[in-house]
């Protein structure tokens, strides 16, 4: 990937209208504004600012790109974006000249990066892939459009996994993204570069999705906060797929508000993607009115207790999920142990997963509606072979020897035993009378860059039932020479279907009462220059 240019313009946001005037001896006297910084900041916030005047949305969209220009492609090199939007400071601009227009709209001027598996009118979608370079969809996703329409503006497309099939962010197109907290780790994923770039401050908002882990993998990596929705709940028309049965897609944010604001711009049905149906009604007016620092007072939670390592490896996520567990009962939740075999992930993994059988023709269906795609259909992709070999080639080769997929007998099987645990984990819900279930999301910290496979991970239990789950910052690791104030942990919290604004008010209790969100020190504030 070739380097970027950028505008060498100051790094921190400009103030507006800061000259004081003498002749005002206590304005004389006043202390100048902070400096807006752009790496820490909240939608709330830049609305706030815009409102005021304090900060211009091209000044707020020029800072995010001098911290892409100075910690993507120099500095720590993080790979965390593969393409920027050139009109992203024309629309800053546009909202500029019509400041009434912009500040009427949820998420005005609110810069976006998108996993590169989002399909945008300006932007080609790659999922990461040397094999689809310049593969340009003829129009947004609906989940973009509906961003666009509430005001927010695509920033960038982020490097990912490619084609999203595995969790440690790598792809021929983008190259290895590095996470930000320490550099020798991968970020997680398959939505790495989103996660990356969120937690070095590169947007106000990240777009993933998730099969299995990733949204909430590079969440927990880099100490954000990630939404998986109930599937059906935002539309995942003009998104690459791997599976019609465990696919779902979901903000990825550095606050729990964030994630509820960039929901209620996504959500509700599509006639493009009939799974949504099942919304009609279930979208809450107002996420954020769900966000309460009391949400936790009487809440029941169930702690998965197999979905908690046992061995050497998994002691450090195990004592930071422990104090995540007092801080949950100090805010006044009830904690119910829960020793269920039937939630262990490995088994889960093994025995219900069904991507290679839907892969196939799900993608061959993608590939068709993209005018100018290079390949036609996995076949074409495999022949080629320009995709990261030794992280792909397994599963793409199993994928395409399936003549119909979903057609044999062992998928149908599968198929029966996910309908069989969905089932059990709703009577689990109804027995215990739970608000949520807990555990951490990774068993084990993220594994360092080069090994290809990110082990124990739970977010298989998710992507099998279609459950939401909100993964919050759980505390850090020991810091070492590598990562300075350790490595993230993330917890999980899974719902029941369409509890979305529950789950919110029980990440925002948690995340109001632990206060854990901290910049990595390899993406510091960057001086005004």
């Amino acid at each position: 990937m070739p380097p970027i240019a950028f505008a060498r313009s100051a790094c921190l946001v400009a103030l507006a209208g800061a000259v004081l005037v003498q002749a005002d001896p206590v304005a004389a006297q006043a202390p100048a504004p902070a400096p807006f910084r752009v790496e820490d900041s909240t939608i709330a916030g830049v609305r706030e600012a815009l409102a005021s005047g304090r900060i211009t949305c091209r000044g707020l969209v020029q800072g995010y790109l001098d911290r892409i220009a100075a910690y993507d492609q120099a500095g720590p090199k993080l790979a965390a974006i593969r393409a920027l939007n050139p009109r992203a400071l024309a629309q800053a601009e546009a909202y500029d000249a019509d400041r009434a227009a912009g500040a009427a709209k949820p998420l005005g001027c609110v810069p976006l990066l998108l996993k590169d598996n989002y399909d945008t009118a300006e932007l080609p979608t790659t999922g990461g892939s040397a094999a689809l370079a310049g593969a340009q969809p003829a129009q947004d996703a609906t989940a973009v459009a509906r961003l666009r329409a509430a005001g927010a503006i695509v920033l960038a497309k982020a490097n990912m996994q490619e084609l999203a099939l595995g969790g440690v962010s790598v792809s021929s197109l983008g190259g290895q993204v590095r996470n930000p907290y320490d550099l020798t780790r991968t970020p997680g994923g398959s939505s790495g570069g989103v996660g990356a770039g969120m937690a070095a401050g590169f947007a106000l908002g990240g777009l993933g999705s998730d099969t299995v882990n990733s949204i909430r993998s590079p969440a927990s990596a880099n100490n954000l906060v990630g939404l998986r929705v109930t599937q059906g709940l935002i539309s995942l028309a003009g998104i690459m797929p791997v599976s019609k049965t465990q696919d779902a897609i979901g903000p990825i944010t550095r606050t729990v508000a964030d994630a509820a604001a960039l929901l209620q711009a996504m959500a509700g049905t599509d006639p493009a993607d009939p799974l949504t149906a099942a919304a009609a009604g279930k979208v809450a007016p107002s996420y954020a009115a769900a966000l309460k620092p009391d949400a936790l007072k009487g809440a029941r939670l169930g702690v998965v207790r197999v979905l908690f390592g046992t061995k050497p490896e998994h002691a450090e996520v195990n004592r930071v999920m422990q104090t995540a567990l007092d801080a949950l009962e100090a805010a006044g939740a009830t904690l119910v142990r829960i020793d269920d075999p039937a939630f262990e992930a490995d088994a889960l993994n093994r025995e219900d997963d069904v991507q290679t059988y839907e892969y196939k023709a799900l993608m061959n269906g993608y590939l068709a509606s993209i005018p100018n795609a290079p390949h036609k259909d996995l076949a074409g992709i495999l022949a080629l072979g320009q995709f990261h070999r030794a992280a792909l080639e397994p599963f793409l080769k199993a994928a395409e020897a399936r003549q119909d997929g979903m057609a044999e007998p062992e998928y149908k099987a599968r198929l029966g035993r996910i309908a069989a645990f969905k089932a059990h984990v709703a009577e689990v819900f109804a027995a215990q009378k739970l608000d949520a279930l807990v555990y951490p999301l990774q068993k084990r910290l993220v594994v360092p860059i080069g090994e290809l496979n990110q082990a124990d991970r739970n977010g298989i239990v998710a992507g099998l039932t279609g459950y939401p789950a909100i993964d919050v910052p759980a505390g850090f690791s020991e810091a070492s020479a590598t990562a300075p104030a350790g490595v993230p942990v993330g917890m999980d919290l899974l719902g029941q279907p369409w509890s979305e604004a529950k789950l919110l008010g029980l990440a925002y209790a948690f995340e109001q009462a632990t206060n854990l969100r901290r910049l990595p020190a390899s993406t510091p504030p960057l001086e005004a220059r």
